[in-house]
């Protein structure tokens, strides 16, 4: 998924980091990652540490990594997946407000792919309803719907607009692709919770730290995402449909420094590594004050170039570098 602030590129790099920093086995170390968005960091670590902790406070998130994380072991999905590539559409909650023919005016998904999705999402939620399946079947089905569903939305990648003519690779049928996850022995919990409620109650070795940047908030800007999870019918608002949806304090500049260092305060963590850029609400030294109260901080940069909205479209999206920072704090 094309994601704000995905650190999928700049995985290698958080690794060297990491293990440059930590003592010990990284085999052995319980690694948490609070703000944990579509879950590629929790991902590339899983296979690698004793156990992932996983967060976030969108319900989309949750589902991702409930998926992602939380399952495991190998699952017998080939018989729902085959079901669910061959149902036909339904005029549902999606296609009633979210695409042309339904609304009049939304474009969010052609009318056959809206209609494919409500199908698809009315039979997972009536397979999970009646029990024929198990809370980690539905979860990956529910992840490979949302992925899928992500690769034929017309949009320029968030879901703050959509866009007035339908783009190619929104033109495209949906297919509900395997949302595959990795085999593993360890015992990996995922939470839907706000960061700073959650740090108070649990506990490990290296804690990493991805928060928002910036005043966009991610509960608009996939809110999509979001309605397709829940499945819960509500009064969509203004000419993008949005529904009320959660506000974090890390995108706001007077909440922020608050927030973080509240954060680092209740972290019971030996490690804690904070992913930021040149361009975030904090500055570099206010992030260096905040972590300098509560150990030793070594400071490690890297190119990386700004999220693109759209490979596929001409919108004047342009991909300039910005400097990514990762903040090592070894706590006392």
């Amino acid at each position: 998924m094309n994601y704000i602030g995905s650190k999928y590129r700049l995985l290698p790099f958080l690794e060297k980091s990491i293990l440059s920093t930590i003592d010990g086995k990284l085999s052995d170390k319980v690694f948490c990652d609070i703000f944990a968005g579509t879950g590629a960091v929790g991902r590339y670590f899983k296979p690698q540490v004793n156990s992932v902790i996983a967060n976030d406070m969108e319900y989309y998130s949750y589902v991702l990594n409930r998926n992602y994380i939380g399952n495991t072991k190998s699952l017998n999905t080939q018989k729902w997946l085959k079901i669910l590539r061959g149902l036909g559409g339904a005029e549902g909650f999606i296609y009633k407000n979210y695409c042309k023919s339904g609304h009049g005016d939304r474009n969010y998904f052609t009318d056959e792919n809206g209609k494919k999705i409500d199908a698809v999402r009315n039979q997972i939620k009536d397979w999970e309803s009646k029990n024929e399946i198990d809370q980690d079947v539905y979860f990956f089905l529910l992840a490979s719907l949302l992925e899928s569903a992500d690769k034929v939305a017309n949009t320029a990648s968030v879901y703050g607009a959509y866009l007035k003519h339908i783009k190619k690779t929104a033109a495209k049928s949906l297919d509900i692709s395997p949302a595959a996850f990795d085999l593993t022995d360890g015992n990996h919990i995922v939470y839907q919770e706000d960061a700073n409620e959650l740090i108070k109650r649990i506990s490990g070795d290296i804690l990493y730290l991805d928060p928002p940047y910036n005043a966009r908030q991610y509960g608009s800007n996939y809110h999509m995402l979001n309605t397709i999870a829940t499945y819960e019918e509500f009064e969509p608002k203004g000419k993008t449909g949005l529904p009320e949806y959660n506000r974090s304090d890390y995108c706001s500049k007077r909440t922020v420094t608050e927030s973080f260092e509240q954060l680092i305060s209740d972290a019971q963590f030996e490690y804690v590594f904070l992913s930021y850029n040149n361009e975030g609400l904090m500055t570099h030294e206010q992030i260096t004050e905040i972590m300098n109260q509560y150990g030793k901080v070594e400071l490690k940069t890297t190119a990386y170039s700004r999220f693109k909205a759209d490979k596929t479209e001409n919108r004047n999206h342009t991909a300039s570098a910005v400097e990514e920072y990762l903040f090592c704090l070894r706590k006392n």
